[in-house]
């Protein structure tokens, strides 16, 4: 009889702490979506020029960041997508940032090579990690004037169909806060 009340006892406890709603498992989406909203994290770095840079140079612009490194192929892939991104909307005011690990000198040799058409921005590491708003590279996000992130995805690509809806969904976000 102990044993039965004690059962019954532990399998009320054990649904009275069960969880309503549903489990949100921490992936690579879930980590992008969890950025919108929050401020843009303080960072400072070198340009390609070795130049001071800081999250400061974007107030009040319409910012896409790019984080990438030069052995990165997912970033060489976007990188003619993003390339067009910058021709359509740099135009409009929208100011484009490259953010990688690599040294300033060999991020320059890199954008020269390649023809990346972003300001490059050389981090260390460290100062990478501490941001805590890329998963892996390459990471883009958009930021609004007032310095929020609004959107955040992995690779930018309109072809391939594994990103392409997420490509869509970052251009109609950009163009969404180009209309305000």
């Amino acid at each position: 009889m102990k044993f039965l009340l004690i059962t019954l006892l532990s399998v009320f406890s054990l649904k009275v702490l069960a969880q309503d709603a549903p489990v949100k498992w921490a992936t690579q989406e879930t980590f992008f979506e969890d950025l919108a909203g929050k401020e843009l994290p303080a960072f400072k770095g070198l340009t390609i020029n070795k130049k001071a840079f800081s999250n400061a140079d974007l107030k009040n612009q319409v910012t896409v960041i790019n984080f990438w490194f030069e052995k990165c192929p997912p970033r060489i892939a976007e990188m003619p997508e993003l390339n067009r991104l910058v021709t359509k909307y740099g135009e409009n005011g929208v100011r484009f940032i490259g953010i990688t690990h690599d040294a300033p000198a060999s991020a320059k040799r890199f954008q020269k090579r390649n023809g990346y058409q972003y300001e490059i921005v050389s981090l260390s590491k460290d100062e990478i990690r501490r941001l805590n708003i890329n998963h892996g590279f390459p990471s883009n996000v958009l930021v609004g004037k007032d310095g929020k992130i609004i959107y955040a995805t992995a690779n930018i690509s309109f072809t391939d169909p594994q990103f392409k809806a997420k490509s869509v969904l970052f251009e109609e976000k950009l163009n969404t806060t180009l209309s305000f």
